[in-house]
């Protein structure tokens, strides 16, 4: 069954056939069709074609559904504490992982499953329609194989983080660690992720250093996971040069770059092969560990690919709220609010090599955000106000 969607007073398309302030496609007084899951047509209200249903949209702005490309939803117990200390002066040195680590391997299946499910319904909830979703807190074969598994039933979109940081028990065997993350582990995992991602911070005593980063990386590759990092949010290091070097899609966090990593990032988007490597801030978790915030328009000015995402986890930042990224971008990177609902949508998209999502094209698949407003501006002009009206996935009303 066909639906037409009007009475739109915005329509975000991100889609340059239309025009609009940075390929955004905004258009006004508008509407959209959809039939079997996907954007059939989109344009003038006045214009729009007949359908077998209609649905007022009551003169909202209707956006693309929110990509968020990099989370940690599926893990056990709670971090609450920590962020108690770090609020009274604490600094954050991604130790606290271990915490994480312990209740997730004591977990059973369902206890996992249902935390993982919460959180991905509370991220739909606030328009976020597509997610990834990474493993990393088991740190042992079965563990994160289990844990990938449950990512699976919630998310395509899902990544091997065996080397997160490294266990206690191989603390004096860092070595031992990264076979095992490269063989057995792996093995166990590669079936059920579709990424494989390494935290690559010289400036964290437990996680991974240049040499040991591509290590895995490399055997990710040739198992068939394609690469993504963490990459530069402690100090200045070479995650971000090490991601475009493996042509990794997206290097996350880049709270500490060079010029050297400025023009490596830029650079990866100047080859033959049309796509490089996008650089992913992650604002909520500066927010959380009161770090200084990622330099988004230097970034923008040289031309990078910027995308937005939650970093939804325990302990750095545990919001599932992409509306409060956006406002966390406007207001503390400097971005526009425009230029903050495309790197949430089609940058996130773009982080994920995703063309059927993060924009409202013909035959992109029909995931809506409706705002509660007459402008996609609110996300940033009224943080923390509740603005999804309703949300539509793969064509399909989400039930409230």
């Amino acid at each position: 069954m066909s639906v037409l969607l009007t009475n739109i007073a915005e329509l975000v398309t991100n889609d340059p056939a239309h025009g609009g302030s940075g390929d955004t496609g905004l258009l006004r007084d508008a509407a959209v069709v959809v039939e079997q899951g996907r954007v059939a047509w989109t344009g003038p209200a006045s214009r729009a074609p007949a359908a077998d249903a209609v649905v007022d949209a009551g003169g909202r702005a209707v956006v693309p559904g929110f990509v968020d490309s990099h989370s940690h939803t599926v893990f056990a117990g709670d971090r609450a504490a920590e962020f108690a200390a770090r609020m009274t002066g604490e600094p954050y040195t991604g130790g606290g992982i271990a915490t994480t680590v312990a209740a997730t391997r004591s977990a059973s299946d369902d206890t996992l499953r249902a935390r993982g499910r919460a959180l991905v319904g509370e991220m739909l909830a606030q328009g976020t329609t597509t997610v990834e979703i990474k493993s990393g807190y088991g740190q042992d074969v079965d563990t994160e194989a289990r844990t990938l598994r449950i990512a699976r039933e919630l998310t395509p979109e899902t990544t091997f983080l065996g080397a997160h940081t490294v266990p206690a028990e191989y603390a004096d065997d860092r070595a031992g660690y990264v076979d095992l993350v490269t063989g057995p582990m792996l093995a166990a995992c590669a079936p059920h992720a579709r990424w494989v991602d390494v935290f690559c911070e010289p400036a964290a005593p437990t996680a991974f250093d240049e040499d040991e980063a591509r290590t895995v990386l490399r055997a990710g590759q040739r198992a068939g996971l394609l690469a993504r990092v963490h990459g530069n949010q402690l100090a200045a290091g070479p995650g971000v040069r090490l991601a475009v070097e493996v042509g990794a899609a997206s290097v996350d966090h880049c709270t500490h770059l060079t010029a050297a990593d400025v023009d490596a990032l830029a650079g990866s988007w100047t080859g033959p092969s049309g796509s490089g490597t996008v650089a992913t801030l992650l604002p909520a978790v500066e927010f959380s560990t009161r770090s200084p915030y990622p330099d988004a328009r230097r970034l923008l000015r040289a031309g990078v690919p910027v995308a937005l995402a939650t970093d939804c986890n325990p302990g750095s930042g545990y919001s599932s709220s992409m509306p409060f990224v956006v406002a966390l971008a406007v207001r503390e990177m400097r971005m526009s609010p425009t230029e903050a609902l495309w790197s949430a949508t089609a940058g996130g998209a773009l982080a994920l090599r995703r063309d059927d999502v993060g924009h409202l094209r013909v035959g992109a698949r029909a995931d809506l955000t409706v705002l509660d407003a007459p402008t996609h501006l609110y996300l940033a002009y009224r943080p923390g106000v509740p603005l999804i009206h309703e949300v539509w996935q793969d064509g399909v009303r989400v039930p409230r």
